[in-house]
């Protein structure tokens, strides 16, 4: 019997062709409105339940936020305790929001790497589940069901625009596309500069391991992809770009006026691409936008953000 998702349908808005400079009108996938506030829902919700359904009784995840949130959210509705492992990068208000849920959270090491050791070392102790933040395949088979539902609604798009951090979201999309007969369909691939390890991996022909991450995107913080993330390079047409900080924040303030709705700029990359690289996209007709979300933002910084790129 398959499992209910912990995840919602969210919305599929069109914008006016005059919205970005690309001149075209673009689907927006809204999953900024799940209840974890991001997508990460969709996949990690998945990896939660079935780890419960296996016997887990605790649930141990690393992250820098939307991950480690979507972690507490679902281990919330499992009813099993969750144990949140952030990096000293990770906000106050994003600890605090998480904690908000009923996680357990603790600040271990600077970089996710060091957090995501000792996640898994207490999972191990403990005898918990341990779920990575993109690395997994029920994560992408989570996250897949964006492009299920968007092909449900009868929308038709012509490419996929996505940010990308450690990959797991660009995995998902790419599984969705595949299973709904869609393998020709491009996939553009979105990071901000200072977090662009497939960028580099791109231009390297191989992985590579970033030296530190320097955008304020810090969702987009992994300083090396997925292995399969990788390899889906050779077996599925993807076109990798960069956008400044600046322009991430710069499309976070448009869509707010738009939408007022708030992304942070690990979003805001993949909603700067239409006007950033309008002649990118002046092969298509209907790009679909995974509007990804994010809880590492606020009107506060916002503002701060303003005031400091623009």
């Amino acid at each position: 019997m398959p499992l209910s998702p912990l995840h919602i349908e969210t919305p599929l808005l069109r914008t006016a062709a005059d919205y970005s400079a690309s001149g075209l009108p673009l689907w927006l996938k809204i999953d900024a409105l799940q209840p974890s506030g991001s997508f990460k829902l969709r996949g990690v919700g998945l990896l939660c339940q079935h780890e419960v359904a296996k016997g887990a009784k605790e649930i141990f995840c690393a992250s820098g936020g939307n991950a480690g949130i979507a972690a507490a959210v679902a281990g919330r509705a499992l009813q099993v305790p969750v144990t949140i492992v952030v990096p000293e990068t990770t906000s106050e208000a994003v600890r605090a929001r998480i904690a908000a849920t009923g996680a357990n959270v603790l600040v271990h090491g600077q970089v996710f790497d060091e957090a995501n050791a000792h996640a898994v070392a207490l999972a191990a102790e403990r005898r918990a589940a341990y779920v990575h933040p993109y690395d997994h395949p029920l994560l992408w088979e989570g996250h897949a069901t964006l492009i299920d539902e968007v092909v449900k609604s009868g929308a038709a798009f012509d490419c996929v625009i996505t940010s990308v951090g450690g990959g797991g979201l660009l995995a998902g999309i790419v599984e969705g596309l595949r299973r709904n007969g869609l393998p020709d369909i491009p996939v553009v691939a979105v990071e901000t500069e200072g977090a662009a390890s497939l960028n580099a991996a791109v231009a390297a022909k191989e992985r590579v391991t970033l030296p530190a991450i320097t955008s304020i995107a810090n969702s987009l913080g992994a300083r090396q992809v997925a292995q399969h993330v990788f390899d889906l390079l050779d077996t599925h047409p993807i076109e990798s770009v960069t956008v400044t900080d600046a322009q991430a924040v710069a499309a976070c303030l448009k869509f707010a006026d738009a939408q007022r709705i708030l992304v942070e700029p690990a979003c805001g990359a993949a909603l700067a691409v239409a006007d950033v690289h309008a002649d990118l996209l002046s092969r298509f007709k209907a790009p679909l936008v995974e509007v990804c979300g994010g809880i590492g933002v606020s009107l506060a910084s916002l503002e701060t953000w303003r005031t400091r790129f623009l």
